[in-house]
């Protein structure tokens, strides 16, 4: 695993962004395999410096037109559980992981993770969960989200959010 990728949208999750920057959250990415973490950090105040090294590169920015690239680019997507960030991702047929940002329980997130979790699209945790997550999720068992299928995630967000047809 080269490259991971970390996204927060355009929405604050300091906390994320906090641990991934920090040496055990770095040590373990590294012990993945992975020489380059690249933090989307939307509009957070937790603005980590970005750094390159002989074996390791982190970079940081808040915003871009598109992600696209960078899942492209990405052998794992961490991500907040929004729904546009996640679409893009299983899209994209890109390992994800979706940490629950639990200030926002009522935002359904964690029933829109769980949803994807359940259907075997995606791993889920929480940023306290999240180091353990990485040393022992297996990307191989994940399922690939049906590409073009709009409707089928639309029905997720309309079954977890509760709107009937």
């Amino acid at each position: 695993m080269e490259s991971v990728f970390v996204t927060v949208g355009t929405t604050s999750f300091d906390e994320l962004v906090g641990l991934l920057s920090a040496g055990p959250a770095v040590r373990t990415i590294k012990d993945l395999g992975c020489r380059r973490l690249v933090l989307q950090i939307g509009r957070g105040t937790v603005a980590p410096k970005p750094f390159t090294s002989a074996e390791f590169t982190l970079e940081v920015y808040r915003y871009k037109d598109s992600l696209k690239e960078d899942i492209q680019k990405a052998d794992l997507v961490i991500s907040h559980a929004g729904a546009g960030s996640c679409l893009e991702t299983l899209e994209a047929k890109k390992p994800l992981v979706v940490v629950i940002n639990e200030k926002l329980m009522n935002n359904h997130q964690l029933e829109l993770a769980q949803k994807l979790h359940q259907e075997g699209h995606l791993f889920y945790c929480t940023c306290s969960t999240l180091l353990e997550t990485l040393k022992t999720m297996d990307p191989s068992t994940l399922k690939s989200f049906p590409a073009g299928q709009l409707e089928k995630f639309s029905a997720f967000l309309d079954e977890v959010v509760g709107f009937q047809k």
